[in-house]
């Protein structure tokens, strides 16, 4: 049965500070039990797919990078209205896709959930590697305790 809350990590590991969401989803996951009512799940790059993984749910918590203009390692916590995508698709995969724009299309279907939080936090660096930048990996606790607050 599915569980009305779900937490979503964003991102792609293979580009440095991209890669925060599903880190934080992977420290969530070893508490999972201390939230009966949420399912934690890495999507990684899951492009239309997140349409599934919200459809139905009372909320989802959405944890990505974002450029903000913050100083790096900053988090803020936000919702689809207080957000303006600048995202440019090349169109060329399923996994490319625009969370916002996959929200959007999900109330339009009548499968959105009834709350959406974002979870962002500013990257220090997004190149070509393995692993966060030092700045957020020292504040993963952080921004696990930003979606504790939110999931409480």
């Amino acid at each position: 049965m599915q569980k009305p809350v779900v937490v979503l990590g964003l991102g792609n590991p293979l580009m440095g500070d991209e890669g925060v969401g599903m880190r934080i989803v992977e420290i969530l996951q070893s508490e999972a039990q201390s939230y009966p009512n949420a399912e934690f799940i890495d999507a990684g790059t899951g492009g239309l797919s997140v349409l599934h993984m919200i459809s139905g749910r009372q909320k989802a918590i959405v944890i990505d990078c974002a450029l903000m203009g913050d100083e790096p390692g900053a988090v803020r916590t936000f919702g689809p209205d207080d957000v303006k995508t600048t995202k440019k698709l090349a169109h060329q995969s399923l996994h490319e896709a625009d969370i916002i724009k996959i929200i959007e299309m999900a109330k339009q279907l009548g499968e959105g959930p009834e709350e959406v939080l974002f979870i962002g936090i500013q990257p220090e660096s997004i190149t070509e590697r393995i692993g966060l930048s030092d700045t957020l990996e020292n504040k993963t606790n952080e921004y696990a305790d930003a979606v504790r607050k939110a999931l409480k």
